[in-house]
């Protein structure tokens, strides 16, 4: 089997408009952060798939940071990609662990998280060349020494024969990030974004760096590319632009999120034993549900707080749209948190109800009231709150999670920003009574 027995595919027709940049670039870097909805993740797909079958010798690296939202995410996205081409008869998609192979030659696309690095650094094709690599929500990668080490990953000769860009369309090493971008003062804005140059804007894509001497392109991507979008699509970011605008500026038009006016600036990312932290005699474990469905995950906080010294550990979380009630016990059981001390949201008693009676019987409703918010905030200020680097949704949240400002004064207000903030109120339900569950079981 070879490539000349696969049918011809339109391209434009199945890829769509406005990345014709992203698609030719061949440098060293191609970075695109955008909106929801902007297609940059099935673009990336797109061309993976395209190209290990144009490219015989070139195998691809997907990362993230943790393992194990690789399967619901680029996973996903690359399956789509196959059958969308129309190519399915030529790939091997494995579900367990997760890989894909080019069976005409035995190309590769291997799978990795951040948080197995000897998995990473060990890496090596077994047929071409390792020269692609695909870091998907970037953004979760609070350390540039991570990234640097992915960045050498990529790198040594070329085998049989193939030549770094040569004039014969040899193979070229690439790293693509795409990633949603919540904070202005992340590493990626100084590393990529920053440098000379004149942007260019056309139909919800702007270069915003194209500079071929240190091989990055840099691109801003926003909804309005995305051609395939319905009227339901197109009215949630109206909603968005005119009831939270500056949501909409990072959301909607992914420009950089502004750090100005967080709510929580007591936290760091740092690794920890969790076996370890529950063995102590003033630690409690603290749960907590905030539900959601079609716009809104499901968000599960899981942590462990020392209320004498005032510090809060984040060891796991669960973060997922559209889960029944049934999924969500199932999902909370597999965790082994069957038998912990839960507390949700008290705006959905029916759900309480039915968690219950599917097996999760110390769920119970939260005691919302007058400034509940405001006093849970006050409480959660006071702690050093110390975040797990697997707990990647929950870092989101809280390196955005900001104050409403005054839409007339800019002035900051103090109410929290309705948004992006699921695991941030599942935490406040956790420690409404500052952890007197009771300990940690895992059974």
């Amino acid at each position: 089997m070879d490539n000349k027995k696969c049918s011809s595919i339109a391209l434009p027709q199945a890829v769509g408009k406005g990345y014709g940049t992203f698609w030719r670039w061949k440098g060293r870097y191609r970075v695109c952060k955008g909106s929801r909805a902007s297609k940059k993740s099935k673009t990336a797909a797109l061309w993976y798939i395209v190209n290990m079958m144009k490219y015989k010798n070139a195998n691809l690296l997907v990362v993230r940071k943790v393992y194990r939202t690789l399967k619901d995410s680029c996973f996903t996205e690359l399956k789509w990609a196959i059958n969308r081409l129309g190519v399915s008869r030529f790939w091997d998609v494995k579900e367990s662990p997760i890989e894909i192979t080019y069976k005409p030659t035995g190309q590769k696309i291997y799978f990795r998280g951040l948080d197995d690095p000897l998995k990473i650094t060990s890496i090596a094709a077994e047929k071409g060349n390792l020269c692609w690599c695909w870091i998907e929500e970037a953004y979760e990668i609070t350390g540039e020494e991570d990234f640097d080490m992915l960045d050498e990953s990529i790198r040594g000769r070329f085998s049989d024969g193939e030549n770094e860009n040569n004039k014969d369309g040899g193979l070229f090493k690439q790293i693509t990030l795409t990633f949603n971008p919540w904070n202005e003062h992340h590493w990626l804005k100084k590393r990529f974004f920053e440098g000379e140059g004149k942007k260019i804007k056309s139909g919800g894509i702007t270069i915003e760096r194209m500079d071929e001497k240190a091989g990055v392109l840099a691109i801003t991507t926003d909804y309005t590319c995305n051609e395939w979008l319905d009227e339901n699509d197109k009215a949630l970011f109206a909603r968005m632009k005119q009831n939270n605008p500056r949501r909409y500026r990072v959301a909607g038009l992914g420009d950089w999120g502004i750090s100005e006016g967080l709510v929580y600036e007591n936290w760091q990312e740092q690794a920890f034993d969790v076996n370890k932290i529950r063995g102590l005699n003033s630690v409690k474990a603290v749960f907590g549900l905030d539900f959601g469905y079609t716009n809104d995950p499901t968000a599960l906080f899981c942590g462990l707080a020392d209320t004498e010294a005032k510090t809060l550990w984040v060891f796991d979380e669960l973060y997922k749209k559209a889960m029944s009630n049934e999924e969500i016990a199932k999902s909370i059981i597999s965790m082994g948190y069957a038998k912990e001390r839960i507390i949700a949201d008290s705006a959905e008693p029916k759900s309480i109800d039915r968690l219950y009676g599917l097996g999760l019987t110390r769920i119970k409703s939260a005691a919302k009231g007058r400034d509940s918010i405001n006093s849970g905030i006050d409480l959660l200020q006071d702690y050093h709150i110390i975040i797990h680097p697997k707990c990647v949704n929950f870092i989101t949240e809280i390196s955005s999670y900001s104050w409403e400002k005054d839409s007339l004064t800019g002035k900051l207000l103090n109410k929290p920003c309705d948004s992006q903030n699921h695991l941030m109120d599942a935490m406040r339900y956790a420690m409404e009574d500052r952890g007197k569950g009771g300990s940690f079981s895992f059974d």
